[in-house]
């Protein structure tokens, strides 16, 4: 007789209790292989893809497209050992893979919240053909008619989009290659004359909500919003700031993209001036234990960056800054830059940092005062740069000029160290001799 085996949504990484459950891979009644994707989550830090560690039959899944689970909660359930259906040996089914996700395990210790969640059954056998369409379609079908066809979207966020906002997908047509059905398509529908599409039942509002739109805070907005009211609530910030005759650097980097080989971004370079001033000004790379009350100085710069992408603000981290030089962060920058566009980025991409980089420039604004990375204890900002009116060896002239801000934890230092930093920091970007001979 086949053994049934529960399996459970895994711990996705640091601090993460839930996820929202974004596309099924896999229906009642499919075979799958031990450590085949099952389902597609998204956390508050990354989508992610949950393997399986059992083979078998799926005999069940509990919640549906756009249901939230705890850590801990059942996600499927599988019919392994003789007359499953699986190819592996009945030993090895029941054991499990233990490689639910790299660098997670397959336990889940961790006591996850109630929660009531109503799961997805059916028989073992092989469903019939409208019962196997049910089961496939996207959750949502649950606020349309029942389609004639199958609906042209690769996409989990453009399916979310449509969910979230009572759009019928069935009745888009799409603007990608064979009529695939993309974000712009969503976006349009949306702006388009008519009755405004009905709310599905994740955001649907009480009576008050003709007073306006209402937005659930979860996800990566509702993780985004908790960290930074703790920040404010934890962190006592000030700002200092400071303005830069950034010519030199930009004439450097001009004339090291001009030598050949691997192109040099002004990040790169402003990364590789934040590891130096951070190799002199430790404070700022620590953090406040408030339960013994100590600061802890940390040992690696793991570099936080700002990156704008389609789901909101991220900020990815590159590891052991300090060791690198300009051309290995001007490729790690690109590298976690087009996997955050592409929603690919894991949880251990996003956690871990010790000091950011922000680099608000791009959005075409010339000062700002962030709001610190918790736990981290410092900001740097970056604002455009610009041709400005600059008096240079006691002349005017026009420079190429930027605004630097330092954000920083009063209580892992004073004034006069964030003072010293920013200004190593102004003078690497005013002179980049100085960073040469700091090395």
């Amino acid at each position: 007789m086949p053994q049934v085996m529960e399996f459970k949504l895994p711990d996705l990484g640091e601090g993460l209790t839930e996820a929202e459950i974004v596309r099924w891979l896999v229906a009642v009644g499919d075979v799958v292989a031990i450590d085949q994707p099952v389902v597609e989550v998204e956390t508050a830090k990354a989508m992610v893809e949950v393997p399986c560690p059992y083979g078998g039959v799926v005999t069940a899944r509990f919640g549906e497209e756009g249901t939230e689970l705890p850590v801990g909660a059942p996600l499927i359930t599988v019919a392994v050992g003789a007359g499953a259906g699986a190819a592996e040996p009945p030993e090895a089914e029941a054991q499990g893979s233990g490689n639910v996700l790299v660098g997670y395990g397959t336990e889940h210790s961790r006591p996850a919240r109630r929660r009531r969640v109503r799961p997805v059954t059916a028989e073992v056998s092989a469903p019939a053909p409208a019962a196997a369409a049910a089961a496939a379609a996207p959750a949502a079908v649950a606020v349309a008619p029942v389609a004639t066809g199958p609906v042209a979207v690769i996409s989990p966020l453009v399916r979310k989009l449509a969910r979230d906002n009572g759009v019928d997908l069935r009745g888009l047509s799409g603007s990608g290659p064979e009529g695939l059905i993309l974000r712009a398509d969503v976006e349009a529908a949306l702006r388009a004359p008519g009755p405004a599409p009905a709310p599905s039942p994740a955001v649907a509002a009480p009576a008050v909500a003709a007073q306006g739109e209402r937005i659930p805070l979860k996800g990566l907005r509702g993780a985004v919003a908790e960290k930074l009211s703790r920040s404010r609530r934890e962190i006592p910030e000030a700002t200092c700031w400071v303005d830069a005759d950034a010519t030199e650097l930009m004439a450097a980097r001009a004339a090291m993209n001009a030598a050949g080989g691997p192109k040099i971004s002004v990040l790169a370079l402003l990364a590789r001036i934040c590891t130096a001033a951070l190799a002199r000004y430790p404070e700022l790379n620590s953090t406040v234990d408030l339960e013994a009350k100590e600061i802890v100085r940390l040992p690696a710069v793991h570099l936080g960056f700002a990156a704008q992408t389609e789901r909101g603000l991220m900020v990815p981290v590159v590891r052991d800054a300090q060791t690198r030089n300009p051309e290995s962060l001007s490729a790690e920058f690109a590298r976690l830059t087009e996997l955050a566009r592409a929603g690919k980025l894991t949880p251990a991409d996003l956690t871990g940092g010790t000091f950011t980089l922000n680099n608000y420039g791009v959005f075409g604004v010339d000062g700002s005062t962030p709001i610190i990375n918790h736990p981290e204890a410092a900001m740097l900002g970056v604002g455009r740069i610009i041709p400005k009116p600059w008096v240079h060896q006691g002349e005017l002239a026009v420079r190429q000029v930027v605004q630097l801000s330092l954000t920083f934890d009063h209580r892992v230092c004073d004034g006069g160290t964030a003072g010293g930093f920013l200004r190593y920091v102004a003078d690497c970007v005013e002179s980049p001799a100085v960073l040469l001979r700091s090395l």
